[in-house]
């Protein structure tokens, strides 16, 4: 029984459906099964004419400025910025009124028909994941920019932005991308009967998975008074010698745009490394500020970081002046990645990354967890993807001597050669020889805590292996996710007889490597993980 429109009737006691529109020109019928309803086209928020000009005046500013500073700031120089900042706007006021995007059955098109008529496709499929982000600006006046993500490696021809929706928009949209994309998978890995059961009673796909999707659980939330790890990632730290770099180049640029005497700039560096105490003060002062802005800065990008469960996807908000929502499909997460700078672990706290496949900029979109306590970082890895291997296996002893040869050799060789200048040409030369000379007894203790990073196992599903000491790394990877082996040694490496085994994945960063593995230790570890691929390559024993 069917009603009017064809549909079948609206069931008694429950809310009713929202109507959808007709179709017109061109368009599918939305009352075919499996097919999205199609709306009209949209258009950005009109709040962009706000946010497009203002986005503009980096560039504009030394053009303007200029024409100001060679008109002598008359009025003609007045009229003629006047009429830039003008042309800005009206540039501004064509791309909002010529760009539309629409979702079009198992696809969304981003249409843009100014001179001639240009349609960017992205099917649904494809998308990997949706992220919303909210710029100082675009939170005052209530609009977010929304990135599609369809794991092209984050070139432009294969991703999409709709920057200026309003807030609720990116919401709605960004559910509709990632339903649908769950949907379309859902289809091709499922039966028929499956499919037909993920339809609602107007063909309207409602949930990919068979099973219900579990209701949002915040996983967890970082402690603002964590954010005193901040300075101990080092990233941050910094922070001020960039600032102070880009003043004096602004200040090189400013006086070749805006005729300001570039002596003086030069003058005024002549006279700062003439007066070394002047120098010592500023450069005392920049590491003093190391840690604040260090802090400061992990706090704008990680405020209030929270990572929660949402309809089978991760999805990991953060940031204070610019607030940023990623999410990852948990059935493309392939395993994690735990990293620890030497300031890190000797404070024990850790940060996290997801391996996802067929994400781009995985290093920002799929961080999991920034600086906190390990312990506190392995219990949420482990709830949200899966438990971490502790135990793993020792490298052989030749890896250590390696590793001190590299660590200690080099440093070595330059305190040899500078003492050889300064015997021979110049006293001065005693002074990066003596620091070589430092180098290279740190290294003993580097080198040794290279090799203690060293390890690999396999507990039968996953595999994980270890290295580094400034920056350790330990990836534990899904054994599904392995899509070949590589097996490498340099000559030196054949002399010693080991080799680096490193397991090719189809995420994160393509592969992951144990360096200095045994000959035999190596190609047992490849064998064990997967050992129908390497069963025809391995000889067996001669039989009698």
């Amino acid at each position: 029984m069917t009603g009017q429109d064809g549909r079948p009737p609206h069931p008694p006691g429950e809310p009713a459906p929202v109507p959808w529109p007709q179709p017109g020109p061109g368009q599918s019928d939305p009352g075919d099964p499996g097919v999205p309803p199609v709306g009209p086209p949209l258009r950005l928020s009109p709040k962009v004419l706000l946010t497009e000009p203002i986005k503009m005046l980096p560039s504009l500013f030394l053009p303007l400025a200029g024409v100001l500073f060679v008109g002598g700031f008359s009025p003609g120089s007045f009229f003629w910025a006047a009429l830039g900042v003008a042309g800005s706007v009206a540039y501004a006021v064509v791309r909002w009124a010529t760009f539309t995007y629409q979702v079009v059955g198992d696809r969304l098109e981003l249409t843009r028909a100014l001179v001639s008529r240009s349609v960017r496709t992205i099917p649904l499929e494809r998308v990997r994941g949706v992220d919303v982000s909210n710029p100082p600006l675009h939170r005052l006046l209530g609009i977010a920019v929304l990135k599609i993500d369809t794991g092209a490696g984050g070139e432009d021809k294969q991703e999409g932005e709709l920057d200026g929706v309003t807030v609720a928009e990116a919401e709605r949209l960004k559910a509709v991308l990632l339903r649908h994309a769950r949907a379309g998978a859902a289809r091709r890995t499922a039966n028929p009967e499956t499919v037909a059961a993920t339809a609602g009673p107007y063909g309207q796909e409602v949930s990919a998975p068979v099973r219900h999707a579990p209701a949002e659980r915040v996983l967890f939330v970082v402690p603002r008074r964590w954010l005193a790890y901040g300075p101990l990632s080092g990233a941050y730290l910094l922070t001020p010698f960039a600032l102070a770099a880009g003043a004096v180049g602004l200040a090189f640029q400013w006086g070749n745009e805006l005729r300001i005497d570039g002596r003086f700039v030069v003058g005024a560096g002549e006279w700062i490394w003439d007066h070394p105490v002047v120098l010592l003060a500023a450069l005392v002062l920049l590491v003093l500020a190391m840690p604040v802005a260090g802090g400061v800065m992990y706090a704008v990008f990680n405020w209030d970081f929270t990572l929660r469960v949402r309809e089978g996807y991760l999805v990991a908000e953060r940031g204070l002046l610019t607030r940023r929502s990623v999410s990852l499909e948990r059935r493309r997460v392939r395993g994690f990645e735990l990293v620890e700078g030497i300031a890190e672990r000797w404070a024990g706290v850790a940060r996290a990354w997801a391996v996802v496949t067929g994400l781009g900029d995985s290093q920002t979109r799929g961080q999991l967890l920034p600086v906190v306590p390990k312990t506190k970082a392995l219990d949420v890895v482990g709830e949200a993807i899966g438990p971490a291997i502790s135990r793993l296996r020792p490298h052989p002893p030749v890896a250590r001597r390696r590793r001190l040869f590299r660590a200690v050799f080099p440093w070595l060789l330059v305190a040899l050669c500078a003492g050889t200048a300064a015997l021979a040409w110049s006293p001065l030369w005693w002074v990066p020889a003596v620091a070589a000379l430092l180098l290279a007894v740190l290294g003993v203790p580097l080198g040794l805590d290279r090799y203690r990073s060293l390890g690999h196992a396999y507990d039968g599903t996953r595999l994980s292996v270890r290295s580094g000491s400034l920056r350790r790394s330990q990836a534990v990877i899904e054994e599904r996710a392995v899509v070949g082996w590589k097996l490498t040694q340099t000559p030196f490496q054949r002399q010693a007889r080991v080799l680096t085994v490193t397991a090719g994945v189809g995420a994160g960063s393509g592969g992951y490597s144990a360096f200095d593995v045994g000959e035999a230790q190596g190609v047992a570890f490849a064998a064990e993980v997967t050992p129908a691929w390497l069963a025809p390559f391995l000889l067996n024993e001669p039989q009698e």
